[in-house]
């Protein structure tokens, strides 16, 4: 069996709240392997009795973050192992992982010229935000779109760092969509994806991007849908959807 697929005890070094409902986990490694932007690690809690839950959670850190990984965790209503998470684990705690897993959703950091279109749906972002670290981190300037939708303002998983991703790059544009409620003097975008947001998101890049979607089953399909409407090839759309499973 690969090492890869061996399970080890990972030590949780710092816990960074995101949002309300989401906080980053900063795990420290035995045995780290450089993954790739867009793969992901499993976690798995063992009860007392033996009882097991396993679940999947992506890489948000750069592969250049060497000898750990940030998994960027949301808290779903009733989860076993997100709510665990969040109210059961403390700096200096151990947990059972293993990875990196995942070779169709990643992003290999070229061609250098590439054109990059993102689109994410709430917690969707956080392969996301890798693939954007890995870009800064190799210095990579290729025009790229993050374009988020989100519910509410405080529900804008890394807005810090996106904000200032943006303005200190000029190559790199975020667009965000609030489906619920926007902040005061909002002026962006109001509402769902739809094929209009995709067109103007697109109209920023000089050429065909590659594409990365994530989120939510439904704004995975459509986005996906609405793209390929507008002339993408298949091989240019990539995509990673989740559904409920139990959290």
């Amino acid at each position: 069996m690969s090492r890869l697929l061996d399970w080890q005890l990972a030590t949780v070094t710092a816990i960074r709240p995101e949002t309300p409902h989401v906080k980053t986990f900063t795990l420290r490694l035995p045995q780290w392997t450089a993954h790739r932007a867009g793969q992901h690690y499993d976690l798995r809690l063992t009860a007392p009795d033996g009882y097991q839950a396993e679940r999947s959670y992506s890489v948000a850190s750069p592969p250049e973050q060497t000898g750990e990984i940030e998994l960027t965790v949301e808290l779903i209503a009733e989860g076993e192992v997100s709510g665990y998470l969040f109210d059961g684990v403390a700096v200096g705690d151990q947990l059972e992982v293993r990875g990196p897993i995942g070779g169709y959703f990643v992003w290999p950091a070229g061609p250098p010229d590439a054109p990059l279109l993102l689109v994410a749906g709430g917690s969707g972002v956080v392969p996301l935000m890798a693939m954007l670290r890995h870009r800064q981190r190799t210095g990579l300037r290729n025009l790229a779109v993050l374009l988020f939708s989100v519910r509410t303002p405080e529900e804008v998983i890394y807005r810090q760092e996106l904000e200032a991703l943006a303005a200190a790059d000029p190559s790199f544009t975020l667009l965000l969509t609030y489906t619920r409620q926007a902040p005061p003097g909002w002026a962006g975008y109001r509402r769902r994806l739809d094929a209009a947001m995709l067109a103007e998101a697109v109209a920023h890049l000089p050429g065909p991007p590659q594409c990365y979607v994530c989120g939510p089953t439904g704004l995975v399909e459509s986005a996906a849908t609405l793209l390929q409407a507008q002339g993408l090839p298949d091989a240019a759309i990539r995509t990673e959807r989740f559904g409920p499973t139990g959290g």
